[in-house]
């Protein structure tokens, strides 16, 4: 089975996940909070890594903000710390993750989990870059009902979200019925 489709879908949704971040802190909130101050083209800020802004909020819809918050730790702001050493740790560890995923998905023989761990390496990939630059992750997305908020997350905490979904789903649904189809095979052989 080829892996080349998976690995150029986690390139494109690395690539979207950077785009998103660039453009809501330096289209969106930099402008906001600066009132009008310059803001980096992508290339530029990709280059650089521009001083972190301080925390806005901006109502899209009643139930929907585009924040700037900054999580030192993993997706939905889980095990966030502010230590120096925090973003080099969980860095490494999300690239080691992102190293099995790899060699997982060149074992693998499922379109389903190959498409998933894709999904994977991507978000981590897209966060690990963030704390590189920044010593933190972007996150942006704010969703709330009746004053309680979701964690804010981005897209690459999406991708790592649906891509275990995805896994989960292959594991309980189709790795069972391969199993049980295997198993009735070589029973019905058994009896023949």
């Amino acid at each position: 089975m080829q892996k080349f489709p998976y690995l150029i879908l986690a390139f494109f949704l690395l690539v979207a996940d950077q785009i998103s971040k660039w453009a809501v802190s330096e289209q969106i909130i930099r402008p906001a909070l600066e009132d009008g101050g310059a803001s980096l083209h992508f290339i530029d800020w990709m280059a650089s890594a521009p001083q972190r802004l301080s925390f806005a909020s901006i109502e899209i819809l009643p139930f929907f903000n585009i924040v700037m918050v900054w999580n030192q730790g993993v997706s939905f702001g889980m095990l966030n710390n502010e230590t120096a050493y925090g973003a080099l740790l969980l860095s490494g560890l999300s690239l080691l993750i992102s190293a099995v995923f790899l060699i997982w998905l060149f074992r693998s023989r499922s379109q389903l989990q190959c498409l998933a761990i894709g999904f994977v390496i991507a978000g981590a990939i897209g966060n690990v870059i963030d704390r590189v630059r920044f010593g933190a992750v972007v996150d942006f997305l704010d969703f709330h009902v009746a004053g309680f908020h979701w964690p804010a997350f981005n897209i690459a905490d999406s991708c790592i979200f649906i891509g275990v979904f995805l896994l989960i789903v292959q594991s309980f649904f189709f790795e069972t019925t391969g199993k049980t189809l295997a198993k009735n095979a070589t029973t019905n052989s058994n009896t023949d």
